[in-house]
């Protein structure tokens, strides 16, 4: 073999863990589902444009496109020449419809409040609110920053801006007021959208004092309107002839808005993801695509019937809230729960509650959830009626097969399939998931790309790996939910996404494909270890750490080494009533290379009570490399609990 074949064939991750269990949907499930024919991938595959453009038929046009698709590497146009509006498709025609009176959103709130929009209510609030942001001189075009609690207004307010076709910009309720500003100022925010606070844990969080400290260097905003979620107007700070209350503008407002009629691409909404490195970029989506695409998969992998009562815990903040909580379930007139609160308080039953009370039948959440909830035990799903559940589906980051497993066992009684859903900001809506009455599925594999979607797993040079082998995730072709472009920014676009392999979208994951063609997705390549030349995916070790019985949850990252280049260091919680040990301690490296081999041995475990993680749940390993090489931490200000990182980082330091 030449030096050029040796390094042609080497793999960019090494593909080490094994999981052979396999669950078939059962014959009832199977019968029932809305989609259960294997067919539809083979018709897919074969002409993609015409399987996409009888999905876009889902939805209400005002005007039918003249073309399906233009495609101009890397710049996609979808359904050219349709018109269309993304509150008329999730609101009025559901109202002109038998689901005039059903219940669209059942929200409850942290300390017990609990409210029921139907479509009818839904219909008339964002109308109202529509026209209040038209009193205030918001046009089409204009962008809408919204930062708001998880609170019905927050889709009202949602929904009202793509009814005048004002691209809004959500900011999550939990970034500071220096977050919020960058966000303000990247697209020029002309009016804020935000509450007098919020609830967390029993806390009332003051979001409006945010909102005056961002708008301190923020010339672009005119008008702010408050929603008031706390007991006393008299405590907020309201500027005179700039800020507004929500209630006093909407007693005035008209209780009809004319629906945009929007162009396929024009701009639906901005949402801003983290780079790994400089400014936030602000990901484009537009109308027709990303609606047919959140449209469809809410259909076909949620499995969504008329009488399911369908909850997805994400923040609207985030990008799962924007698809699977506003845009893609109502725009399939689905009933959604919302909650505004964490998941354990106030006791670690709350989830399971709300499940028992409101007789959920759909429940999609994060796999760190989940294994928060492995770590607390199972008698608190236990204390609950889950009976209702038919459908389980979990997103964010890869689940572990442990969790996978509990989750199928004690949540869904193991009759429920999971759906374990691949997808990101930059993809609108899923890309890779099983469709459940069709795909068998494995634990910790997020199985086939849906119908209408080409993904593979390549090395360096682009060319597909074995199977087993270890590689980077790419979409091969278009398709209709996919970012246009990151606002203000092509040329970040085009580096970012797709200068790394020619006319294929990069996403930044690691990934391994099976014998059965099953993806299985390693992690965020920044979060691969290279260990003596093996390159290893994060998500493998934790995963074998989390199998062991004594583990909750673990975040794995690699820290230089003057012999190995890198060495794996673990930060892991223990299940309750477990303690840390250095028995312990040995006895999960001795697990770790069992489970994947000696050379994924973690070099250093660290036992913690809490790892760090985002208000959405995901686990800051960057955080944890800082610490790990001495560096000065990060941005710090998307943390649920700033002071988590400080702890860890005193117990490393005196363990150093």
């Amino acid at each position: 073999m030449t030096a050029m074949e040796k390094q042609k064939s080497e793999s960019p991750i090494e593909g080490l863990l094994e999981e052979k269990r396999l669950f078939k949907p059962s014959d009832e499930f199977r019968a029932q589902a809305n989609v259960n024919d294997p067919k539809i991938y083979e018709e897919a595959a074969k002409d993609r444009e015409a399987y996409w453009a009888k999905q876009a038929e889902r939805l209400h046009w005002f005007k039918k496109w003249d073309k399906v698709l233009e495609w101009d590497p890397p710049f996609a146009k979808w359904f050219i020449g349709g018109k269309l509006n993304a509150s008329y498709n999730c609101v009025d025609r559901h109202f002109k419809s038998h689901r005039r009176q059903k219940p669209a959103i059942i929200w409850e709130g942290e300390p017990g409040e609990q409210r029921v929009l139907t479509y009818e209510d839904l219909y008339y609030e964002v109308n109202k609110f529509s026209n209040v942001l038209k009193n205030l001189g918001v046009k089409k075009g204009d962008r809408v920053t919204i930062y708001m609690p998880m609170v019905p207004e927050l889709a009202i307010a949602v929904l009202a801006c793509a009814r005048i076709g004002a691209p809004h910009s959500v900011v999550f309720g939990g970034f500071s007021a220096d977050s919020l500003r960058e966000r303000i100022n990247d697209c020029q925010s002309k009016i804020v959208v935000t509450a007098d606070g919020g609830y967390r844990r029993g806390n009332f969080i003051p979001l409006k004092d945010n909102v005056d400290e961002a708008l301190k260097n923020a010339p672009s905003v005119e008008k702010v309107v408050v929603f008031q979620r706390g007991e006393d107007k008299k405590k907020v700070n309201m500027h005179k002839d700039r800020d507004y209350w929500w209630d006093e503008l909407m007693e005035k407002a008209e209780t009809y808005c004319e629906p945009e009629p929007m162009d396929s691409e024009d701009m639906l909404f901005l949402l801003y993801t983290s780079g790994t490195t400089g400014k936030p970029k602000g990901i484009v989506h537009t109308t027709g695509g990303y609606m047919t695409g959140v449209t469809t998969t809410t259909y076909m992998i949620f499995d969504i019937k008329e009488d399911d009562i369908y909850w997805c815990t994400a923040d609207i903040g985030w990008i799962t809230g924007h698809s699977y909580v506003v845009y893609g379930p109502l725009s399939n007139g689905a009933t959604v729960v919302m909650y505004e609160g964490g998941p354990d308080y106030p006791d670690k039953d709350r989830f399971w509650r709300i499940v028992e009370k409101y007789r959920v039948t759909i429940f999609y959440t994060a796999p760190t959830a989940i294994r928060s909830f492995m770590r607390w035990g199972i008698e608190y799903p236990r204390r609950c009626d889950l009976s209702s559940l038919r459908l389980l589906g979990t997103v964010g980051e890869p689940i572990n097969p442990e969790a996978w497993i509990w989750f199928h066992k004690y949540i869904g009684n193991e009759k429920c399939p999971i759906v374990d859903t691949w997808w990101q900001t930059e993809t609108g809506s899923i890309l890779i998931s099983p469709l459940p009455g069709i795909v068998a599925t494995k634990p910790g594999s997020a199985t086939i790309p849906i119908p209408g979607i080409e993904a593979d797993v390549v090395d360096n040079y682009g060319n597909p790996v074995e199977p087993g082998q270890g590689g980077y995730l790419v979409i091969k072709s278009p398709w209709p939910s996919m970012l246009r472009t990151i606002y203000g920014d092509e040329k970040r676009y085009i580096d970012t996404y797709w200068s790394k392999y020619k006319n294929m979208y990069f996403p930044g994951d690691g990934a391994k494909k099976d014998e059965d063609g099953y993806f299985w997705l390693l992690g965020r390549v920044d979060d691969v270890i290279n260990v003596s030349g093996h390159r290893i995916g994060t998500m493998e070790v934790e995963s074998a750490l989390v199998d062991h019985p004594s583990v909750a949850e673990s975040a794995v990252i690699g820290k230089s080494h003057d012999i190995k280049g890198q060495c794996i260091v673990a930060f892991v919680t223990l299940k309750e009533g477990v303690k840390g040990t250095p028995e312990l301690e040995n006895e999960l490296k001795l697990h770790v290379g069992k489970k994947i081999g000696a050379i994924a041995k973690p070099e250093k475990i660290y036992f913690t009570a809490e790892l760090p993680k985002t208000r959405s749940g995901k686990i800051m390993r960057r955080l944890l490399r800082d610490i790990a090489e001495g560096r000065i931490l990060g941005d710090t200000t998307t943390l649920a609990d700033p002071t988590v990182i400080e702890r860890i980082k005193s117990q490393y330091t005196d363990k150093e």
